[in-house]
């Protein structure tokens, strides 16, 4: 029986989404609740699964389209086959080792399931589904005669702009520091994700590999005049005088070459009245951080007040705590101790953690007896705010695991709408892009 999968209600006032991704293709078989589209929201990017198993007759959706509430994204056929796949196993933790499962429904050959799993993990990272059965053959062939099993390489991005190049601010900053061009540095994070730790790999192996030896030229030879024989051994022969080459004369005025090149930046090129420019559509999510910047303006009171504090012990402490102590991937920094300072001022400050209701007929003060405080994380489709909820409730290792978390699951595009609501203070930390 064939049935149509619609986009279901993603959240409160969210009537459409654009596609990203469409993460399925026509033909190929699909188990119940896997993602079969990737959608940006108002706040977010997320994958919608399809809760029918089957086999996909018909994809309604392409990227770039924009969908309503209600619209057909997949029609599936939901009549299995005589020769159904085994069942897959319960997906990973990670979005992309859940793809890679599913792209490989039939087991390897002995030796190439690792290669023939990455294979398909990173052709799907744009978005795209392999046949169920020939692509996966391929790509088991493929990845027993060349390492592919890796994250997307560097060279793969030798043409991207620089502006979607998937690095945070300190991985962009370090890399102005060291020298090093980010589309030549392979990514070990999330999706290829450029860490500052591959940066400073990248400039060590720049530091450390051998400069290229100019070839050699030949040795000048005696010159020999038609007919004459050559010199005897031991005969002094006078050395012939190289030929004189003129310096190159550098070019002065327009043609002078400029220390450094310029970024083009994304977009469409064209002209307006002053000269050339580049139009570049604005996803959803950057036209609604424009929107609410704007409202914002308009809405909320803006102070801006610099104090001193002198935190000597306090960072004294935090180099105390040993690597790992809190968790493989979670980092002490001073934001755990930054959101719960701000926490327990909070507490005690009730006017600070309150909000404004100017409806009609209402105008209230609605002071908030709880603390949700939203992290700014910056991504490579824009800047969003995921929220750690009872932060005064949460001690400090606490609250550096959670915020090592919504900040990974920021960056791979793995929270959820509701994830970003509900907040009722919001830190911006800008110690990674550095300055003052």
């Amino acid at each position: 029986m064939a049935i149509d999968f619609v986009l279901p209600e993603l959240g409160e006032n969210i009537e459409s989404a654009d596609v990203v991704n469409v993460l399925v293709a026509e033909g190929d078989q699909i188990h119940a609740n896997q993602s079969v589209v990737e959608l940006e929201t108002d706040k977010a990017v997320v994958e919608i699964p399809c809760p029918h198993a089957g086999k996909v007759v018909k994809v309604h959706v392409r990227k770039g389209q924009k969908i309503k509430v209600g619209e057909p994204l997949i029609t599936v056929q939901t009549e299995q086959p005589a020769a159904a796949p085994a069942p897959t196993p319960p997906p990973p933790t990670t979005a992309s080792a859940s793809r890679a499962a599913v792209a490989a429904p039939t087991p390897a050959p002995s030796g190439a399931g690792a290669g023939t799993a990455v294979a398909a993990a990173s052709t799907l990272s744009d978005g795209t589904m392999p046949a169920p059965a020939p692509s996966v053959a391929v790509a088991s062939a493929s990845s027993a005669s060349c390492p592919v099993a890796q994250a997307p390489t560097a060279a793969s991005s030798a043409g991207v702009p620089d502006s979607l190049i998937p690095a945070g601010p300190a991985a962009r900053r370090l890399a102005r520091q060291l020298g090093v061009d980010l589309r030549t540095v392979q990514g070990t994070g999330p999706r290829g994700r450029i860490r500052p730790e591959d940066v400073q790999a990248a400039a060590a192996r720049v530091q450390t590999s051998p400069p290229r030896a100019a070839p050699s030229a030949p040795a000048p030879s005696p010159p020999s005049v038609s007919g004459a024989s050559a010199p005897a051994p031991g005969t002094f022969v006078p050395p012939t005088a190289a030929p004189s080459v003129a310096p190159a004369k550098a070019p002065t005025g327009p043609e002078a070459v400029q220390p450094w090149a310029p970024v083009i930046p994304p977009g469409e090129p064209g002209t307006d009245p002053w000269g050339p420019i580049r139009r570049e559509p604005m996803s959803r999510i950057r036209r609604t951080i424009a929107a609410q910047m704007v409202r914002s303006a308009s809405t909320i009171p803006h102070v801006t007040n610099f104090d001193d504090a002198d935190i000597t012990e306090l960072e004294a402490l935090r180099k105390s705590i040993p690597p790992g102590f809190l968790g493989p991937d979670v980092k002490l920094t001073l934001m755990p101790f930054l959101m719960k300072a701000v926490a327990l001022a909070l507490r005690r400050h009730p006017a600070l953690n309150a909000s404004l209701d100017m409806q009609p007929d209402n105008e209230q003060i609605i002071y908030k007896e709880y603390v949700n405080i939203g992290v700014a994380v910056d991504t490579p489709r824009g800047l969003v705010v995921p929220v750690v909820r009872n932060v005064d409730r949460m001690t400090i290792p606490a609250l550096a695991r959670a915020v090592a978390e919504v900040a990974q699951r920021a960056r791979t595009a793995q929270f959820t709408i509701e994830e970003t609501r509900g907040g009722t203070f919001t830190i911006s930390n800008l110690g990674a892009i550095g300055g003052t």
